[in-house]
């Protein structure tokens, strides 16, 4: 479970990020988190893995506390989390083969990642996390190589293979096309379902958080606007969200 309790994030230029944040995310949950930008939707997803370190309050993931955790608790915690982004993350000259294996880097000492000793069971590990993206024939492809949606589905057996029970998207599928983005988001679905790995993706688009999620999370301002079922976001929470009345199709191609 990953709890915040009066989380507020306040920039150097005096913005504030996040404020008074109380959420509680479940294990096995599939979270959206929606709203405008600068509602303060990636302040809160990467305060998760302390990517950025909020002002005050307190964030625990499985009853630890990452806000307050030195640099030996960070890294063990940070093993069971792990980040997908819009910009995919990939050392774009290196083999998928390796990009993948970078996930097992938390595991490993110093000495041993700089000179990339990985073991033949973390080896077996990469070519079955490719088999569940559909990628085993890009084992030695080059990443620049890929397409944007292979490069994003790279970046889903990286976490397969850090064994992270915590994967944070941030705007997973926002230089995706429709097609490509569904597929990722399915591939992240799948996870959820099939290994109960909790995942919080987000999102721009309000037509799929509805459509892939178990429970959407709106910001507005720093705060929690809306937390409910994707049943539960109506045409009239939308308003409230967004300020303007606009169907779900709408609000994905104006945000």
């Amino acid at each position: 479970m990953i709890s915040f309790e009066h989380i507020t994030k306040v920039y150097s230029n005096g913005v504030k990020g996040l404020e008074d944040v109380n959420l509680c995310i479940n294990d096995g949950e599939f979270v959206s988190i929606i709203g405008l930008s600068g509602a303060g939707k990636s302040t809160l997803l990467r305060s998760i893995n302390r990517l950025i370190d909020v002002t005050s309050g307190n964030i625990t993931v499985n009853g630890t506390s990452i806000t307050k955790a030195g640099k030996s608790e960070l890294r063990k915690i940070r093993r069971h989390i792990c980040m997908i982004s819009q910009n995919f993350n990939l050392v774009k000259r290196s083999t998928v083969q390796m990009n993948v294996l970078s996930g097992r880097l938390g595991y490993y000492s110093t000495i041993k990642s700089i000179l990339g000793l990985f073991s033949k069971e973390d080896y077996q590990r990469t070519v079955e996390a490719l088999e569940q993206v559909g990628l085993s024939d890009k084992l030695h492809t080059r990443s620049d190589e890929l397409s944007g949606g292979q490069q994003q589905r790279v970046s889903i057996a990286r976490t397969l293979v850090q064994q992270a029970d915590i994967i944070l998207a941030d705007e997973p599928v926002a230089s995706l096309d429709p097609v490509t983005s569904r597929k990722i988001l399915s591939d992240l679905q799948d996870i959820n379902r099939r290994l109960g790995k909790t995942v919080i993706v987000n999102i721009h688009s309000v037509e799929l958080a509805k459509e892939f999620s178990t429970r959407v999370i709106a910001m507005k301002s720093g705060r929690i606007v809306f937390d409910g079922t994707p049943e539960e976001l109506t045409e009239e929470e939308l308003i409230r969200i967004y300020g303007k009345s606009f169907s779900a199709e709408q609000a994905e191609a104006k945000l």
